[in-house]
């Protein structure tokens, strides 16, 4: 499948960059147009905050989109109405995120497995299993109906070849990211609202993420990220 348009799609601020980020820079590096679509602002997140709920969701949307700089992504885009912790897979949210699809037209979207991750329980936070759900319900069959929405009936309806999840137990696809780790922790370092008191955090980067490059048969010394393909074509 030829690739020129990526949309990805996540619940807060980071978790692009946690899950896809290397990949991202590969894609970017090789003219592929990449979108980011979150859903919330981030407004529950934090580590000893001194600003309140909007406070925190401003600076996080000026983290995030620092962070797509480092990787080359300059389309960055930020739903409205959905607070960070309470989103739940409903029909508004569906139909939100299938009319940034219609509207950007990717051969693939990457998001949030929904399914709970019993091996590392960082994946299952409940606003991921939700953005993922109703991100692949947007994918199919919302986004490629052009009855699904009367409100969405001036945008043409679009089908979406694959769709990578994030987080599962049951990745079936690694991408090899030794040339882009640096860039990876350059995109996580701004969202130092999140990852600046944690000390140690390049080196925690780099072991989990060649952990994932072991499991794949990659060696040592790589890096790599892993995803569950889903085709939807």
């Amino acid at each position: 499948m030829e690739i020129t348009r990526v949309l990805v799609v996540t619940a807060h601020p980071d978790d692009v960059d946690f899950g896809a980020a290397g990949t991202i820079a590969q894609f970017v590096d090789k003219g592929v147009e990449v979108t980011y679509l979150l859903v919330t602002s981030g407004d529950a997140g934090g580590n000893e905050r001194e600003v309140d709920g909007e406070g925190m969701a401003e600076l996080r949307r000026a983290e995030q989109a620092e962070a797509a700089k480092a990787v080359g992504v300059t389309d960055v885009r930020f739903l409205s109405g959905y607070r960070d912790g309470r989103v739940e897979p409903t029909i508004e949210l569906r139909r939100d995120i299938a009319r940034v699809i219609r509207q950007v037209r990717p051969e693939l979207v990457i998001t949030s497995t929904p399914e709970r991750n019993y091996q590392f329980i960082g994946p299952s936070h409940p606003d991921h299993r939700a953005v993922g759900g109703a991100t692949l319900d947007a994918v199919y069959p919302d986004a490629r109906n052009p009855y699904a929405y009367a409100e969405l009936a001036d945008l043409e309806a679009w089908t979406v070849g694959e769709v990578w999840l994030l987080g599962g137990t049951s990745p079936n696809h690694f991408v090899d990211i030794t040339d882009t780790i640096d860039r990876k922790i350059t995109a996580l370092a701004a969202h130092a609202s999140q990852v600046g008191h944690r000390e140690g955090f390049e080196e925690f980067v780099r072991e989990r993420w060649s952990g994932i490059a072991l499991k794949a048969g990659l060696g040592e010394g790589r890096y790599a990220e892993a995803f569950q393909v889903v085709p939807t074509a």
